[in-house]
């Protein structure tokens, strides 16, 4: 354990091509743990932002010029010779020809194929998370009507939707278990990933990839419960900070804009929601009146992505395709990016 209270500020860069393949460097010889593979970066100097010196040491490390910076996740990891507290920021854009200025090895990789040799410890969870797709769907199966929200969920799915959570408390236990089963059905097919919520009966849950956990019952759990993926939707920093403790593998926050499905409830607005989730050491769907075309914004407010119960399921709604308005570098990202079902 390191001997120090106080953590240093590190800016780690997830670059990420449009295929989705993700860089990672080995650290050069001479500095600790060195030969593990880990995403780049270093320290942040005294008067620096963290994108700044992350465009920084990605220039002095490999050559190359670094565009947009989009804030992800923070974590504090305890290694022997030092405190870190590492900012995880992704890019999707970046100019100049990779060269490996501290004789370092380096690649592109995806979770599925990933180097030869050990990965830094503080690298291995946020592996998990580059398999998140941007967009979140929440089922409107009381609100739509049964046959119209099947039509609308497969369009989606053809579109390129790739995870969705079952929610739908207005139905009782057996409505709600029919309907499942047809949207598992349709899920499946797609090889896109459902998460049941956990207002449902745990029966679904187990037939499904998963749970995603109210505000309520996430306060109530103590563990992670045994799950491929679990999530948690929150209203305050305390909340999210209990469901990372969870070791959730992301929440939800909101509301960000207005919504027509809770009129009453205030909407944080964008700043708000970004100081929520600064220093969040999971990754955040920004939630609550937003459309496809809000990824961009939601991302430089820290969000990994989106999610919607209303607005997404409309037919203009585009999980990456022209209609997203994102960088093109972004736009096939989303296109192709998303977490693959458990068998």
């Amino acid at each position: 354990m390191s001997s120090t209270h106080t953590p240093v500020d590190v800016a780690a860069g997830v670059l990420i091509r449009p295929d989705g393949r993700f860089l990672l460097a080995s650290r050069p010889s001479g500095k600790p743990y060195a030969s593990y593979w880990e995403f780049p970066g270093g320290k942040v100097e005294a008067g620096e932002s963290i994108a700044q010196a992350l465009a920084r040491e990605l220039h002095e490390e490999l050559a190359i010029d670094i565009a947009t910076v989009y804030p992800w996740v923070v974590r504090v990891f305890d290694y022997p010779h030092a405190l870190v507290r590492l900012h995880f920021c992704r890019v999707f854009e970046w100019r100049g020809e990779f060269q490996a200025r501290e004789h370092q090895d380096f690649g592109f990789y995806s979770s599925r194929a990933l180097p030869d040799g050990p990965l830094l410890p503080a690298t291995i969870p946020v592996l998990r998370w580059l398999d998140l797709p941007p967009f979140y769907a929440i089922s409107a199966v009381a609100r739509l009507g049964r046959e119209s929200f099947l039509q609308r969920l497969e369009a989606a799915l053809e579109r390129g939707l790739r995870m969705v959570q079952f929610r739908e408390p207005e139905l009782d236990d057996a409505d709600a278990a029919s309907i499942f089963h047809q949207v598992l059905d349709l899920v499946r097919a797609a090889g896109a990933t459902l998460l049941v919520n956990s207002h449902h009966q745990q029966a679904l849950w187990e037939l499904a990839d998963g749970v995603h956990l109210t505000a309520v019952d996430a306060a109530k759990t103590k563990t992670r419960p045994a799950h491929a993926w679990v999530s948690a939707s929150a209203h305050s920093s305390a909340e999210i900070e209990h469901a990372a403790a969870l070791s959730v593998d992301f929440v939800a926050v909101g509301p960000v804009l207005p919504t027509a499905t809770h009129p009453a409830r205030a909407p944080l607005g964008w700043n708000v929601f970004a100081t929520m989730i600064a220093g969040s050491s999971v990754p955040v769907y920004a939630l609550g009146g937003l459309h496809s075309s809000d990824l961009q914004r939601a991302m430089h407010h820290g969000a990994h992505g989106i999610a919607s119960l209303s607005a997404i399921w409309a037919e203009d709604q585009c999980f990456g395709g022209a209609g997203a308005r994102l960088d093109e570098s972004l736009l096939v990202w989303a296109s192709l990016s998303g977490v693959s079902a458990i068998e």
